[in-house]
């Protein structure tokens, strides 16, 4: 089914319950999912919505929503972006940050997120998948991977064997090589 026919099932069928939902509360929830649906459709965010329920299926790293070489370029751009998401993972040199701002408040904060460290770990405990390509220096890899245009959002590659993964952000077009650092037992 189309994401697009999905969530009109989806608001009728949360139509249908307000209906026959007496409790006040309950509606209040169910107005809240619909108005959610609608957000989605109202603000032309289908394809966004189609791509993360797709993520969700994946074993994939979570999704960032920029990439900053420094973390001063992040800062300033959490400073001066008018609306920036309540919250959200961003790279800073390539390594997993969160950000957070409370509109409220007019706080907005970025704090280093564990993500990729526990994903690695997940990753070499449940057992490496075979590498894609191997290589004899990083150069070699970071070229190869430049060049890639149908790879997957994630591959292990090895470079003068050592295993490392290869991740694709395609909302932002960003590819980034991680090492699979020596984790205690």
């Amino acid at each position: 089914m189309s994401t697009r026919k999905l969530l009109s099932a989806a608001k009728a069928l949360i139509a249908e319950l307000q209906s026959s939902t007496a409790h006040p509360e309950q509606r209040e929830l169910l107005n809240a999912v619909f108005d959610a649906l609608l957000f989605i459709d109202s603000t032309g965010q289908i394809y966004a919505f189609e791509d993360y329920r797709r993520h969700l299926a994946s074993d994939d790293l979570p999704l960032v929503v920029a990439s900053f070489d420094t973390r001063q370029a992040a800062e300033t751009w959490l400073q001066k972006h008018p609306e920036p998401p309540s919250s959200a993972l961003i790279l800073i040199a390539d390594q997993y940050h969160e950000l957070a701002f409370i509109r409220e408040l007019n706080l907005r904060r970025i704090s280093p997120h564990p993500v990729l460290d526990e994903f690695l770990r997940a990753l070499i405990r449940d057992g490496l998948p075979p590498a894609v390509a191997s290589f004899t220096t990083r150069q070699e890899a970071e070229t190869w991977f430049k060049g890639q245009d149908t790879l997957g959002r994630q591959s292990l590659i090895r470079i003068a064997g050592r295993p490392y993964l290869a991740v694709y952000q395609p909302r932002i077009q960003h590819r980034a090589i991680y090492p699979f650092p020596a984790f205690p037992p």
